[in-house]
């Protein structure tokens, strides 16, 4: 197609290609539903009849199942998945398939599919965000007075309970579903019409409508679509790398919580592994590797920072590079959640080795307090309770807990309340919901 009678040398097609023809293998679908839509407009402006775009609709159908099959894969001499499409319609059609690229170009194409596909990805990935935080209420509710130490610069510091610890997780992982909610509303944005980013001459194509069609919540205004290449991309890896940057400190937690040195938690056997030379290991490989993702996505969200800078306007092969980056973040996002969501709930809270670890010197800020209650100066009290820490019990757990009556402090924890406001972050139904409605 590109080289007009000659053929591109070997290495000159895998240094172009790269992976690409992997991603659009899983992307291929998405594109099938955009020619899909594209084949309807094209019957609305007069080049395809009503027959062929029924026809174009059927043999779309048959692509959809031969794809799902096996039979149909895009292969690195394809070059890309539109390759594929139209050599499958040609093939079966003739001249409908022939005609079917009028009016577009491969960068609006690759652009439709690409969000079509990710709506359906953060809807999954909105999904796994939310089972997440309810796990991490269920804890929190069973937690509520299951008393624990605090740190500070990795030192005791103060009572927290297992409410507080897994609370404060589930309220920022709200925060981040929030996020990634307004990132997926920025990307469903129809790319459709604007052909290679300065629109379509003689055509009048009904691009609302296409839009409309396609399940966008509104279209691209201008058909400089390629100014947004990398940007719409950034905005959502960096809802995705807040997301991980939250389930690292969660993993690290709970990995450092199973050391014996601590022994506050038990992780479920399933989800850890043994060691090739010692038989008595347990080794949190799932967290740590989901404490590691974080730091694959913001490699990935460099990538789209920086690969566009200093781009003159216009298409650049350069931006090839930024569908790659997405779809490793989007797939790297996917398995976090699912693999946090799957350890969560079978995690046990060690409440013995809990309430030995509480020793007198945590419940110092409570004994100041109570002297500034009485009427001392906090800094005279201060002084007084840090020079006799000796001095110090450890109180009953209901008298650490009436201590507090602040909201969200130990043994103030509205679990409904967090429950309500994840359930709206993450959308109504069952997936992060990005829909024209929303």
């Amino acid at each position: 197609m590109w080289h007009k009678g000659t053929a591109a040398e070997d290495w000159v097609t895998r240094f172009t290609v790269g992976e690409d023809w992997r991603w659009d293998t899983i992307l291929l679908p998405y594109d099938l539903e955009g020619t899909r839509a594209h084949a309807w407009a094209l019957g609305q402006v007069g080049v395809l009849t009503e027959a062929e775009v029924a026809e174009v609709s059927d043999a779309l159908d048959a692509i959809r199942a031969a794809w799902e099959a096996g039979d149909v894969v895009v292969r690195p001499e394809d070059e890309d998945m539109h390759t594929v499409i139209e050599r499958e319609l040609t093939a079966r059609l003739g001249d409908a398939g022939k005609k079917i690229h009028a009016g577009r170009s491969r960068n609006d194409q690759v652009l439709t599919a690409l969000r079509l596909w990710l709506r359906d990805a953060l809807a999954g990935i909105g999904a796994g965000a939310r089972d997440v935080g309810g796990a991490l209420l269920d804890h929190a509710e069973a937690g509520q007075t299951l008393l624990m130490p605090g740190y500070t610069h990795g030192q005791r510091a103060m009572p927290t309970t297992v409410a507080v610890w897994a609370a404060g997780y589930a309220d920022l992982l709200t925060d981040d579903t929030e996020g990634l909610r307004a990132a997926a509303d920025g990307a469903n944005t129809s790319p459709w019409g604007s052909a290679a980013g300065y629109g379509v001459p003689v055509l009048d194509l009904p691009r609302d409508a296409v839009a409309e069609r396609l399940g966008f919540a509104r279209t691209q205004a201008i058909a400089a679509v390629q100014l947004s290449r990398g940007k719409a991309e950034g905005a959502v890896v960096h809802a995705l790398v807040q997301l991980g940057l939250t389930l690292n400190r969660l993993a690290s937690d709970l990995a450092l919580f199973a050391t014996s040195e601590f022994g506050f938690v038990k992780l479920p056997v399933e989800h850890t592994t043994g060691s090739s030379i010692m038989p008595q290991k347990r080794n949190p490989d799932v967290l740590e590797l989901a404490r590691a993702t974080a730091h694959r996505l913001t490699a990935e969200l460099h990538l789209l920072l920086t690969l566009p800078a200093n781009l003159p306007g216009g298409y650049h092969r350069d931006l090839q590079l930024t569908k790659e980056a997405l779809m490793r973040a989007v797939g790297a996002t996917r398995d976090l959640v699912a693999a946090v969501a799957a350890v969560l709930p079978g995690v046990e809270w060690q409440a013995d080795r809990m309430r030995a670890a509480l020793s007198p010197d945590l419940f110092a800020t409570a004994e100041a307090l109570k002297r500034v209650e009485a009427g001392t100066p906090f800094r005279d009290a201060y002084r007084e309770v840090g020079t006799h820490l000796d001095r110090l019990d450890v109180p009953t757990e209901a008298d650490a807990l009436a201590a507090y009556t602040s909201s969200g402090t130990p043994g103030n924890v509205d679990v409904g309340a967090l429950r309500q406001r994840l359930a709206e972050a993450a959308g109504t139904g069952s997936d992060l919901d990005v829909s024209p409605a929303h």
